[in-house]
C-alpha cells in the first residue's frame, strides 16, 4: 500500500487521542458509574432485591475480568480499531438489554455483554493500542485520555439523574445504548483508520530485569498485590452502593449529586498538580500519601452529616482515585523492570479484577448483618486501611 495514502488515511495524534478521550468519558461515565443511579428506580418498581442487582453487576465485572486476555490479544494482532468499535456497539446492546429487562436472567444476560464490551473500550485496551501506534508519544496520550476520562463520574450521576427524571429509568437507558452505538462506536471507527502499528526504536533501557516467576518470589510483589486488590475491592463497593448509602444518611438524590460531582475534578486536580511539581518525588512516597485518602474519606463520609464534611470526602476520594494510577503503573516497572511489565501488571490486575466484581455483591450480603451502611463504610476504610500497611511494607526487592 502507497505510504502516503495510508497517511491521508490516519487520522493525526491530537486527533486520535481527542477522540479516544471523549470515548472513555462517555463510556466510563455509561458503563461504570451509572449503575448506582438505576439501583433505587429498579428496586422500586420491579420489586427486586439488592443483592440481585448487586449480583448482576458482579457477574457483569467477572465477564469483565475474564475478557481482558482476549481483548489484548486482539490489539496485539493489530485488531485494536475492531475490537474497540465492536466493543461500543456490544456496550450499546447490553445497555439496551438492561432497558428491556423484566426477569433477573435478562438483567444477567445484559450485564454479561456490557462487561465483555468493558474490556474492549475501557482504559486498558485504549492505552494498548496508544502505545501501538505512537511507541514514543504514547505516555502523552495516556495522561491525556486519564485527564479526561476523570471528568466520567461528574458526568454521570447529574446526566443519568435528569435522564431517568425527565423519562422514567428504562428510556434513560435508552438513551445511554443510543450514545454508545450513535456517538462511542463512531468515533472509535473514526480515530483508529490507518496502520495498526507504528515502527519505534530500539529501547536501549529494556533490559531484562524479574520475570514473572521471579517477581512472583518476592514479598514485594504479593504485597503490592495485595495493596491494589483491596483498593480495588472498596472502590468498586463504593460507586456500587454510594447512592443507598446516602439515602440512609437521609440526604436526597439532589444533595448526593451536590456531593458526587466533586469527585471528578478532584481526580483531576490530583493528576493535574502531579504532572506539574510531583515528577521529583518518589512514587512510594507520594503512594503511601495517597493511599491514606482512600479510608479518611470513607470515615468522613460515614460519621459525617454536615455538607461541607460530606464534600471534604469526595475531594479526598477524587484525589486518591485519580493518582493511584499513576502509582501503580509506575511502581511496577520501577520494582520489576520493564521487560516483563505486562505480564506482571497483568498478574496483578487479574487479582484486583476479581476483587472489584465480587464487592458490590459482598457488600449487599453484609447489609444483612451490619446495622447499615455506616458500619458499611467503616469496614470499607478499615481495608483501606490495610492497603496503606500492605503498601508501607512492600519495598522494592533486591536486583
Amino acid at each position: 500500500m502507497n505510504p502516503m495514502v495510508q497517511t491521508a488515511a490516519h487520522p493525526s495524534y491530537r486527533a486520535t487521542v481527542s477522540a479516544l478521550a471523549v470515548g472513555q468519558l462517555i463510556s466510563w461515565a455509561i458503563l461504570y458509574y451509572a449503575f448506582s443511579s438505576f439501583v433505587l428506580p429498579m428496586m422500586r418498581e420491579l420489586g427486586w432485591s439488592k443483592a440481585t442487582l448487586m449480583g448482576a453487576l458482579t457477574f457483569g465485572l467477572t465477564v469483565w475480568g475474564a475478557s481482558t486476555y482476549a481483548a489484548g490479544a486482539a490489539i496485539d494482532r493489530g485488531h485494536g480499531r475492531a475490537l474497540m468499535t465492536g466493543g461500543a456497539l456490544l456496550a450499546a446492546a447490553g445497555v439496551a438489554l438492561w432497558a428491556l429487562a423484566q426477569e433477573p436472567w435478562v438483567l444477567f444476560l445484559a450485564w454479561a455483554l456490557i462487561g465483555a464490551s468493558m474490556a474492549a473500550t475501557l482504559y486498558e485496551p485504549a492505552f494498548n493500542v496508544l502505545t501501538k501506534r505512537y511507541p514514543t508519544r504514547y505516555q502523552d496520550g495516556i495522561t491525556a485520555l486519564t485527564l479526561v476520562g476523570g471528568f466520567a463520574s461528574t458526568l454521570s450521576f447529574p446526566a443519568t439523574a435528569a435522564l431517568i427524571s425527565g423519562f422514567g429509568w428504562r428510556a434513560a437507558l435508552g438513551v445511554l445504548a443510543a450514545v454508545m452505538a450513535l456517538v462511542v462506536a463512531p468515533l472509535h471507527a473514526w480515530a483508529l483508520r490507518g496502520p495498526a502499528i507504528a515502527a519505534a526504536p530500539r529501547g536501549s533501557d529494556e533490559v531484562a530485569t524479574a520475570t514473572l516467576r521471579e517477581a512472583l518470589r518476592t514479598r514485594a510483589f504479593w504485597l503490592l498485590t495485595l495493596t491494589f486488590t483491596l483498593y480495588s475491592f472498596v472502590i468498586a463497593a463504593f460507586w456500587a452502593h454510594v447512592m443507598p448509602a446516602m439515602a440512609a444518611k437521609g440526604i436526597d438524590e439532589a444533595e448526593a449529586l451536590a456531593v458526587l460531582v466533586w469527585v471528578g475534578p478532584a481526580q483531576v486536580a490530583g493528576r493535574f498538580v502531579y504532572a506539574w511539581c510531583g515528577r521529583g518525588v518518589s512514587l512510594r512516597r507520594i503512594g503511601a500519601v495517597v493511599l491514606c485518602g482512600l479510608p479518611l474519606s470513607l470515615v468522613i463520609l460515614a460519621l459525617g452529616s454536615h455538607a461541607a464534611l460530606l464534600i471534604v470526602s469526595a475531594l479526598l476520594y477524587g484525589v486518591a482515585n485519580g493518582l493511584v494510577t499513576i502509582v501503580r503503573g509506575g511502581l511496577v516497572p520501577e520494582y520489576f523492570g520493564r521487560t516483563h511489565v505486562g505480564r506482571i501488571g497483568g498478574t496483578m490486575s487479574a487479582l484486583g479484577l476479581l476483587a472489584r466484581s465480587a464487592a458490590p455483591l459482598l457488600v449487599a450480603w453484609w447489609l444483612l448483618w451490619l446495622p447499615g451502611y455506616r458500619e458499611v463504610l467503616l469496614v470499607l476504610a478499615g481495608l483501606g486501611g490495610l492497603a496503606v500497611l500492605a503498601f508501607a511494607m512492600a519495598r522494592a526487592p533486591a536486583r
